[in-house]
C-alpha cells in the first residue's frame, strides 16, 4: 500500500493534466498569501486595517502601549422610521416646472420650483465605541515590529519584541459566531500584563464585573444633520425624541480569559497581570428591528443577544473559533484566484505595503501589488456585505466620525451600485443578498414617496437613502441643490441588480420573485415619462447626477429635459422587465406595453464633437472634466453600447476622452470599466495605476488610495474599492453581450497571468491562462449547463472535439451546448 505523501504526490501529478481549475492545486506550495503589512503603528484612522463580518466591524491601529480597535455595528444609524407623508403640497409643483421647461425653457425657473419637491435628510452611520489595550512597557522602542493584515484568512497580526520578549495580537471577527476574537500572547511565561478599556462618542454607560466582563449600552441620536448642511441655531447632533420613535439602543460586551494571568475587574476596566496568553472577546449588537419600526419601543433585546453570542463563543476553544471562522471565510475568498507576472520585474514583496505603494505610485511596475488590491476588493466586499446584515454603505462598514461625509449613507445615484459591481464577476453572489433585502424595502417605502411627490403609481428612490430606506428627494424642503437631490431614477437603476443576479445565476425562482419588484419600477416610470413635442417620450423635470450646463444667459442649470443617463436607465429597465416576462411566461399584457413605449422612448444623440450628449440637446458643459459622466451608463454598467453599435460605441469613446482620466477615486474606478467595455485595456490600466496613486492621510489630492488601501475619495469611500476590483476583472473576462469574452481588454503590462473562478453570465465559471499577451488556455465550467458562447480575439477550438471557432466582427466565436457541472477546455488554434 502506498505511503500517504506518496499518493498525494501521484494524484497532484495527475490533477495537473486536467483543466484549468485543478491549476491552483498544482501551484499550492507555490501560493503566495495576499498580504498588507506595515513596519509601524497607523498614526491616522486611513492608517488602520478593517477586519468585519457584515455586522461587526474594526479598524486595528497596531500600537503598542495603548492598542485602538475602532468598533462599528453596521445597523447602528441615528433615526428612527420615515413618516408616511413627507411633504404633501410637493406635487402641486410638478405642473408648474414642467411648463418652465416645455413653454418657457427657464432652467433657473425649473431649479427653484425643483425645491419645493423635497423632503427630509437621510441619516447618518455612526460609529459604535473603541477598545483600548493597554500595555505598560515604560515606553521602551521595541526591536522588531509587524502589523498585517491576511486577505487571505481575514485575520490581522501585531507583533513586537521589547526586552527580548516577543508579543503578538491575532486578531479576527467571525461571521460564524458573531463575535471580535484576540488572542495576546507573549514568548516569555508570566510576562503578559495589560488592560482593556472602552470608549464611545455617543451616549453610554459602563457596567465591569469579572463575571460578566466590561459591558457598553447606549443609545443613537434620533436625528444627526449631514456634515455638509449646518442651518443657524439648529443643534446638528440631537437627542430628544418627541415623537418616542427615533434613536436605537445598542450593547457592546468585553470579555478576557486566560488560563495562567489574574483577571481583575476595576475603574470600567479589565486587568491582567502574569499571563502567557488570553483571549478578548467582544460581541455586539442594536436594537435595529426593521426599517418600518421604531427603534426603541418596537426593538429587538440587544442585551439577549449580545449575551448569546458571548457565551456560545466562550463555550468553544479559541481553536475552534478560529478554525471556523478560517472555513466560512475562505470558502468564498477562495473561488477565485488572480496571478500578473511580468519576468522582468523585482519581487517586491519584502517591502511593506505602504512603502510599495509609494514605489508604484512614482512609476514602478508591480504586477503582483495590482493584483492584491483586486483581492483586497473582494475582502472588503466578504467583510462589510453579509446576508442577514445592512448593505455596504459609503465606507462599507468603518466610520469613525459622527457626521461622516455624506452621512456614510446609500448613495443610490452611483455609489450604493459601485459597491456591488464585483458581486457576481467575482464569484460573491452571495455578498449581493443584502442589497436585494434593501431594495425591497425601498420598493415599499417608495411606493408611498413616488404617489405623493410625483402622482404616480409604482415606486421610486431619489439620490439618498439610509437604513430607515427613505426615498424622498433629499433637501431639509427647499435647502437642497437639485443638482442632486431631486433625481427619481435610483430605483430604476437598483432594479438592474435584480436582474444581473438572474444572468449570472439563471435562478428563475429568486426571477420570479423580484419581478414585481421590477414591475413597480417600470410602472412608475411609463407614469412618469411624459411626450415632446416631437413624440417622444421623456423625463421631465430631468437632471444629470450633479453635473450643470450653461443656459443662454451663461448661467449654471441642473434641470433640463430626458438627460441621457435618465432615458438609458429606463431603457435598460424596460428591456430587463420584457426578457424577464418572457423568461417567466408571464405578464403579457405588460410586456406588450412596454414594447411600445420602448419604442418611443427619446433616443441618444451624438454632439458636435462627436460626443455622447449628457442632456437631451448640445449644451454647454460648466464642467467639461467633471467627475461625474452619467451620460455612459449604457456603456457600463448598462448593456445598450457595444461593437454592434458602431456610431454610439465611437461617440462613447470621444465622451470619455473629453472629460479626461483625471477625477476622484470612484470616478476613476468607474472610468476603467468604462475603458475595459470600450476593450482598451491599456487606457484601462492607466486609470487603474491612477486609481492606485498613493495619498497621505492629510493630503487634499484628487482621488487615490491610502496607505491601508482604502480609496481615497478624498476622503475615504469605499466605493472605488469595489470599482477598481470590477474594473480589473472586466479587463479580463466580459459577458454582458451574449457572450464570454476571454481577455476583452488586457493590458500590454500583464504580459503573462492566470485568472480562475470569475463569474460570467449564464452562470459558467472561467478561468483563464496566458503567455506574452496570448491566451494559452481557458477553462468553462457550466454550473447548470445550457448554450456556450465564447469569444476571442484569436481562434480557439473545444479540446476533446471537432468544434472550432469562426471569425466574427472584432473577434472569433465558438458555440456549444453545455452540461451541468461539466468541465470544458478552451484551447488557441495555431495552425
Amino acid at each position: 500500500m502506498l505511503k500517504s505523501k506518496t499518493f498525494k504526490i501521484i494524484v497532484s501529478s495527475i490533477l495537473c493534466i486536467f483543466p484549468i481549475f485543478y491549476s491552483n492545486l498544482c501551484r499550492a506550495q507555490q501560493h503566495r498569501e495576499h498580504v498588507l503589512w506595515y513596519a509601524q503603528p497607523a498614526k491616522n484612522w486611513v492608517e488602520a486595517l478593517p477586519l468585519g463580518n457584515g455586522k461587526l466591524g474594526a479598524m486595528i491601529y497596531g500600537k503598542i502601549e495603548e492598542e485602538v480597535l475602532q468598533l462599528n455595528e453596521s445597523s447602528l444609524w441615528s433615526g428612527g422610521p420615515v413618516p408616511r407623508s413627507v411633504n404633501p403640497g410637493a406635487l402641486e409643483y410638478l405642473p408648474q416646472i414642467r411648463n418652465a421647461l416645455f413653454n418657457k425653457e427657464d432652467y433657473g425657473l425649473a431649479n427653484e420650483l425643483m425645491k419645493k419637491m423635497q423632503g427630509l435628510y437621510s441619516q447618518s452611520y455612526l460609529p459604535m465605541g473603541d477598545m483600548i489595550i493597554k500595555q505598560d512597557f515604560k515606553g521602551q522602542k521595541p526591536s522588531v515590529y509587524r502589523r498585517q493584515l491576511s486577505l487571505d484568512s481575514a485575520v490581522a497580526t501585531t507583533s513586537f519584541t521589547i526586552n527580548g520578549v516577543k508579543y503578538e495580537r491575532k486578531t479576527f471577527i467571525s461571521a460564524k459566531d458573531q463575535v471580535l476574537v484576540i488572542k495576546l500572547s507573549a514568548s516569555k511565561k508570566g510576562a503578559l500584563n495589560f488592560s482593556v478599556l472602552a470608549n464611545s462618542q455617543l451616549k453610554i454607560k459602563k457596567n465591569t464585573s469579572v463575571d460578566r466582563g466590561l459591558v457598553i449600552n447606549g443609545k443613537a441620536p434620533a436625528n444627526v444633520l449631514p456634515v455638509y448642511y449646518n442651518p443657524k441655531n439648529v443643534e446638528p447632533i440631537q437627542y430628544d425624541d418627541t415623537l418616542g420613535c427615533k434613536g436605537m439602543r445598542f450593547q457592546f460586551r468585553i470579555k478576557v480569559v486566560s488560563k495562567d494571568g489574574s483577571i481583575q475587574a476595576e475603574n470600567d476596566s479589565i486587568n491582567l497581570e502574569g499571563g502567557t496568553e488570553a483571549t478578548i472577546y467582544l460581541s455586539a449588537a442594536t436594537s435595529f428591528n426593521g426599517y418600518g419600526k421604531c427603534p426603541d419601543s418596537e426593538g429587538v433585546d440587544e442585551n439577549e443577544l449580545v449575551e448569546k453570542r458571548l457565551k456560545a463563543a466562550l463555550n468553544k476553544t479559541y481553536g475552534d473559533l478560529l478554525s471556523r471562522h478560517s472555513i466560512e471565510y475562505k470558502h468564498y475568498f477562495d473561488r477565485v484566484s488572480l496571478r500578473l507576472s511580468n519576468r522582468a520585474i523585482t519581487d517586491k514583496n519584502t517591502l511593506p505595503s505602504d512603502l510599495r505603494l509609494k514605489d508604484y505610485s512614482s512609476g514602478e511596475a508591480d504586477p503582483d501589488l495590482e493584483a492584491t488590491y483586486f483581492q483586497f476588493g473582494r475582502y472588503l466586499l466578504i467583510s462589510s456585505s453579509r446576508e442577514g446584515s445592512p448593505p455596504a454603505n459609503l465606507q462599507g462598514i468603518w466610520n469613525n466620525m459622527m457626521r461622516p461625509p455624506w452621512s456614510s449613507n446609500y448613495t443610490i445615484n452611483i455609489n450604493t451600485q459601485m459597491n456591488y459591481w464585483p458581486a457576481e464577476i467575482t464569484n460573491l453572489s452571495e455578498m449581493h443578498v443584502p442589497l436585494f433585502d434593501f431594495i425591497k424595502d425601498l420598493s415599499i417605502t417608495g411606493k408611498s414617496m413616488a404617489k405623493e411627490f410625483y402622482g404616480t403609481r409604482g415606486w421610486a428612490a431619489n439620490h439618498n437613502s439610509d437604513i430607515w430606506a427613505i426615498t424622498n428627494p433629499v433637501g431639509d424642503f427647499g435647502a437642497g441643490d437639485p443638482l442632486w437631490a431631486n433625481w427619481p431614477m435610483g430605483g430604476n437603476w437598483l432594479c438592474l441588480h435584480l436582474f444581473e443576479h438572474y444572468q449570472f445565476s439563471k435562478d428563475k425562482k429568486f426571477l420570479k420573485a423580484v419581478y414585481p419588484i421590477m414591475k413597480s419600477a417600470a410602472t412608475f416610470s411609463l407614469d412618469w415619462l411624459v411626450q415632446n413635442k416631437d413624440g417622444y417620450l421623456v423625463t421631465a423635470p430631468s437632471t444629470s447626477p450633479e453635473n450643470a450646463f450653461f443656459d443662454s444667459n451663461k448661467k449654471a442649470q441642473a434641470v433640463s429635459i430626458a438627460s441621457t443617463m435618465d432615458m438609458s436607465i429606463i431603457r435598460d429597465l424596460f428591456n430587463n422587465v420584457i426578457e424577464s416576462s418572457q423568461i417567466l411566461n408571464i405578464d403579457r399584457n405588460f410586456r406588450d406595453t412596454l414594447l411600445v413605449k420602448l419604442k418611443k422612448l427619446y433616443p441618444m444623440q451624438i454632439g458636435s464633437k462627436g460626443q455622447l450628449l449628457e442632456w437631451y440637446k448640445d449644451l454647454e458643459e460648466t464642467d467639461v472634466r467633471h467627475r461625474h459622466a452619467s451620460h455612459l451608463f449604457g456603456l457600463f454598467p448598462g448593456r445598450e453600447i457595444t461593437h454592434d453599435q458602431p456610431e454610439l460605441f465611437k461617440a462613447a469613446a470621444k465622451s470619455l476622452s473629453l472629460r479626461g482620466d483625471d477625477g476622484t477615486g470612484w470616478s476613476r474606478g468607474w472610468k476603467i470599466n468604462w475603458w475595459a467595455r470600450l476593450q482598451d485595456g491599456d487606457h484601462a490600466y492607466l486609470l487603474l495605476r491612477k486609481l492606485l496613486n498613493y495619498v497621505d492621510a492629510n493630503e487634499k489630492s484628487n482621488g487615490g488610495t491610502y496607505a491601508n488601501f482604502f480609496d481615497a475619495h478624498p476622503p475615504f469611500q469605499i466605493d472605488g474599492n469595489f470599482a477598481g476590483t470590477a474594473g480589473i476583472a472586466e479587463m479580463l473576462l466580459q459577458s454582458h453581450n451574449k457572450a464570454i469574452e476571454l481577455l476583452p481588454a488586457l493590458p500590454s503590462a500583464w504580459k503573462d497571468g492566470e485568472v480562475t473562478g470569475l463569474k460570467a453570465r449564464g452562470n459558467f465559471e472561467v478561468s483563464i491562462r496566458w503567455e506574452n499577451g496570448q491566451m494559452t488556455q481557458a477553462g468553462i465550467k457550466s454550473i447548470i449547463g445550457g448554450l456556450c458562447v465564447i469569444k476571442s480575439h484569436q481562434p480557439i477550438y473545444l479540446k476533446g472535439s471537432q468544434l472550432e471557432s469562426k471569425k466574427s466582427g472584432t473577434g472569433y466565436i465558438l458555440s456549444f451546448d453545455s452540461k451541468a457541472e461539466k468541465l470544458y477546455d478552451i484551447l488557441p488554434n495555431i495552425k
